[in-house]
């Protein structure tokens, strides 16, 4: 993730050179073969050709001035957010249903889990984990909890979770999270 831009400005940078090579060598070969063509389409390829020079020119401006980038601070709040995620969410199941946007189904998942930890099925750190997740993307969801679930969360949310709540408040918890988690199952399932 630290080298995030680098090959993109490389492709960006052999794109610009081969863009400039390919203006000058149009416009040299218009002017090899002008003999060959008429007044009017010479001048009218020739400005052009001019045309696209001043444009490759104001965009390499931008580049140049900063106005236009690779890597900026959105970019940089997404890997903030990946990371968070990644960190903060261990169960895949509740990250598709955080990403899909379920809450009835990490309900569904709650109950279950609550069953299985009676039974002697799931551990008890396991189930503690699993359902502070699950109570963090419930709430995430705008989802209302109990006042028993939010003092289990108070007391069981761990560093990483807590920075997950920061980082997707500082973003602002629509769609790009959702995106972002959805990108997480994919990768946890590969």
């Amino acid at each position: 993730m630290a080298s995030r831009g680098k090959s993109e400005t490389s492709k960006l940078k052999q794109n610009l050179e081969e863009q400039l090579d390919r203006l000058m060598q149009q416009l040299q070969d218009l002017e090899e073969c002008r003999d060959e063509l008429e007044l009017e389409e010479y001048e009218e390829t020739k400005q052009e050709t001019l045309e696209q020079l001043s444009e490759f020119n104001e965009s390499l401006k931008k580049i140049m001035s900063g106005d236009m980038t690779l890597v900026d601070e959105l970019s940089g709040m997404q890997l903030a957010i990946q990371a968070a995620i990644s960190q903060a969410f261990k169960t895949p199941e509740v990250i598709r249903m955080f990403a899909k946007k379920q809450p009835g189904q990490l309900r569904t998942r709650l109950a279950e889990m609550e069953r299985d930890v009676i039974v002697g099925k799931l551990p008890r750190d396991v189930y503690t984990q699993q359902k502070v997740e699950v109570l963090t993307a419930l709430r995430k969801l705008g989802e209302k909890l109990t006042p028993e679930e939010e003092g289990f969360l108070s007391a069981n949310t761990s560093a990483t979770l807590s920075q997950f709540e920061k980082v997707s408040v500082n973003l602002g918890a629509g769609d790009k999270v959702f995106a972002l988690a959805s990108r997480g199952v994919e990768n946890t399932q590969k």
